[in-house]
Formats: C-alpha cells, structure tokens, sequence
C-alpha cells in the first residue's frame, strides 16, 4: 500500500478531456517527453507511464525516494499519478521533482486524460 493512502480528491476524479490536458502538460515539457523512445531530460521519459513502476526507467537517475517508492509496489495509474501530480513534495517526499503540483481537479483530471493517450 501508498503509505498515507489516497486523497479522496485523486480518487474522486471526473474523467478528463485529453485535448486541454495537452495545454496543462505544456507545464511539464521543460523536464519530460512522451515519445515512445524519447529521451530523458531533467524528468524521465514518460512513455509507457501507466501500469509502470514508479522510478524504473531506464537510464534515468531518480532520487532514493523514488526508487524505494517503486521498490515499495507503487505502480503508475489514475490514482497514483493524480496523488503524485498533486502535490508531489507530499505524495513522496524527498523526490526530485521541483514542481509544486497541479492544484485544480479539472487541470489534473485532463492532464491524466492526455497522459494516457500520449504514453500509450
């Protein structure tokens, strides 16, 4: 289990509009791709994201916290990922990622849709 559970938020979640989460993930491009084989940058690749287990990309040189997170049995769906997105500092702390979080429902539930749709 995610130690601290899920928000009732994350797992509350409207289905999203794959379109308007490409503009929320315009946010997110300075640090991670989606190609399938794109390249790592200051964040990991995220192509094949769901279903993954977090801090697993190859090549990519996550922070402890994310690895022992992964090593843990946290694998990336809707949930998780909403949880981590939100607020990520407190879904897993000591992580890398400087990025405070997307705070909206509606932003999160979109970029979660188009996640989806260009990881695949």
């Amino acid at each position: 289990l995610i130690s601290g559970g899920l928000s009732g938020a994350a797992m509350a979640l409207e289905p999203g509009d794959a379109a308007a989460g490409a503009k929320v993930f315009n946010k997110c491009k300075a640090c991670h791709t989606v190609e399938a084989g794109g390249k790592s940058g200051i964040g990991p690749n995220m192509h094949g994201l769901f279903g993954r287990t977090a801090g697993t990309v190859e090549g990519f040189n996550y922070s402890d916290a994310m690895k022992a997170t992964g090593a843990g049995g946290r694998v990336w769906n809707d949930e998780t990922l909403a949880e981590y997105i939100r607020n990520p500092k407190v879904a897993i702390p000591k992580n890398k990622m400087a990025f405070v979080g997307v705070k909206k429902d509606a932003d999160l539930a979109n970029l979660i849709a188009y996640l989806k749709e260009a990881t695949k």
